[in-house]
């Protein structure tokens, strides 16, 4: 933790005048986070982590090790941190719009409304920030819990990943890592969601649904989508083979170029396949957005998704819902 500017516990409570509820702008799986204003006027996001067990204190403190000299347009930068007694604060910068589960999911307005030009921004720049990830850092790092309340939206509207509470670490020479299933239901890929298999592909595939979401303006979290016990995967791909999938893009969106649209939910089903060996790696996501690669769907498989007692490689419904933290939020 050399490299990270350390605070006093009193001196980010002063900076959020006492963690006072106004100030609370999120709440995740290890914590809370409230907006500050640090002595030299710098506005910044204070996650305070909940510590009541060991478990979450290592998750703070790989948090820290993991992110602290990772730096990308579309990766939260971590500004701080405070290890005070039985305190455990991560300090990042403050971006105006909240997270995308806020923007997507919460109270519309005219100023944040989400067009298809920022809805296609957002989506690239995730990607970018997990090809980053994946592939150009040293050890590679796997997020396992990419969701829309981990995308955070600055004031141009565009996205940075946040949260490495979860990540793991990847040298080069490993293909996967045994684990324990840790994440969000509706977003966990089955080969991780069933055996604890983690590779990038795990990410991948959350890419993909997250995508569905963004398009949608649909939570992936609950299984009440098209006026049905379905999950938002489920329902996307029985539209595709209905050929109605543009009947699942969000009507708030107003006017949207149809091929481009059904192109990046194509994309999302490619991400989503149910064997983790036929996803792409983000990469080449970054280039089947930008066309760089022609999308052949003759290669497309089915998704893995949940579908009652019974999956194509996922989860059975007996178990799903111990096997991650559910949003509030409904499709």
């Amino acid at each position: 933790m050399q490299h990270v500017n350390q605070f006093s516990y009193n001196e980010l409570r002063s900076a959020t005048d006492n963690f006072h509820l106004r100030n609370n702008i999120g709440r995740g799986g290890f914590g809370t986070v409230y907006k500050g204003t640090l002595k030299n006027g710098l506005q910044v996001a204070v996650k305070t982590l909940s510590a009541e067990s060991r478990q979450r204190a290592g998750e703070f403190l790989n948090e820290i090790n993991t992110i602290s000299n990772v730096r990308h347009p579309n990766l939260v930068e971590i500004v701080g941190c405070c290890v005070q007694g039985a305190y455990r604060i991560l300090v990042y910068e403050y971006l105006k719009n909240n997270s995308l589960d806020h923007v997507l999911l919460g109270r519309k307005s005219t100023n944040n409304r989400l067009d298809w030009g920022r809805r296609a921004i957002i989506c690239m720049g995730i990607a970018k920030g997990l090809s980053f990830l994946h592939e150009e850092l040293t050890p590679h790092i796997v997020h396992r819990d990419i969701k829309a309340s981990n995308i955070l939206i600055d004031e141009d509207f565009k996205p940075k990943i946040g949260d490495f509470g979860l990540a793991k670490l990847f040298p080069d020479n490993i293909t996967h890592i045994s684990t324990r299933v840790a994440g969000t239901i509706g977003y966990l890929a089955p080969e991780y969601a069933l055996g604890g298999q983690l590779t990038m592909k795990a990410d991948v595939y959350s890419f993909g649904v997250l995508v569905l979401e963004i398009i949608s303006g649909r939570s992936s979290s609950k299984a009440n989508c098209g006026g049905m016990q379905k999950f938002l995967l489920e329902w996307a791909w029985e539209l595709h083979k209905e050929g109605k999938l543009l009947d699942l893009v969000d009507p708030d969106i107003g006017e949207f170029p149809e091929e481009e649209v059904t192109r990046y939910m194509k994309v999302a089903f490619f991400c989503t396949q149910a064997a983790a060996s036929r996803r792409p790696l983000m990469s080449q996501v970054v280039d089947m957005i930008s066309r760089k690669i022609l999308l052949n769907e003759k290669e497309l498989t089915p998704p893995g998704f949940f579908q009652g007692s019974t999956t194509l490689g996922a989860v059975p419904s007996s178990t799903k819902m111990s096997l991650g933290e559910s949003t509030s939020s409904s499709c």
